[in-house]
């Protein structure tokens, strides 16, 4: 196979003739680098500085930044109200601090934007030549929540 035709300049070369040879090398015909572009999607929390925190509530956990606007199971709290969740994890930019079970000192706090209840769930079931039919529907409750501010 001839590997010059990645040494030269790729707009010195047909386009059919470069697709040839990227697909030789994609099925393992040569055992060579080929300059590429960056595949896949770009890894957007490690460019941002941003400080960052995992919190818990509901029985999930969630990564949250400064901002962000989420649901999350419903909470005992008034509209406008602030909540605030303790903190498993709190990082900002390369630095991070893990917590056994809570990071020490650092809290998340949030502004109760809206409670409602979400779309409906069906859950439906059946066994099948038995006439068995059961359809249960369900409306989850959540609360909408904005973060103001990561302390820690």
């Amino acid at each position: 196979m001839n590997l010059s035709v990645f040494s030269t300049p790729r707009s010195a070369i047909s386009p059919k003739t470069w697709n040839l040879h990227k697909k030789i090398l994609r099925r393992g015909g040569a055992r060579v680098v080929v300059p590429a572009r960056p595949q896949g999607r770009i890894n957007f929390y490690s460019q941002t500085a941003m400080a960052y925190a995992v919190i818990k509530t509901g029985g999930k956990q969630y990564r949250i930044q400064e901002g962000d606007k989420f649901d999350v199971e419903k909470l005992d709290a008034e509209v406008d109200s602030t909540v605030t969740f303790d903190v498993l994890i709190v990082g900002e930019g390369e630095s991070v601090k893990i917590g056994a079970p809570l990071v020490a000192g650092a809290s998340v706090t949030a502004k109760v934007i809206n409670q409602y209840r979400g779309p409906k769930g069906v859950a439906f079931k059946f066994k099948r030549r038995k006439g068995f039919h059961k359809t249960k529907g369900f409306r989850r409750s959540l609360t909408t929540l904005e973060i103001t501010s990561i302390a820690g």
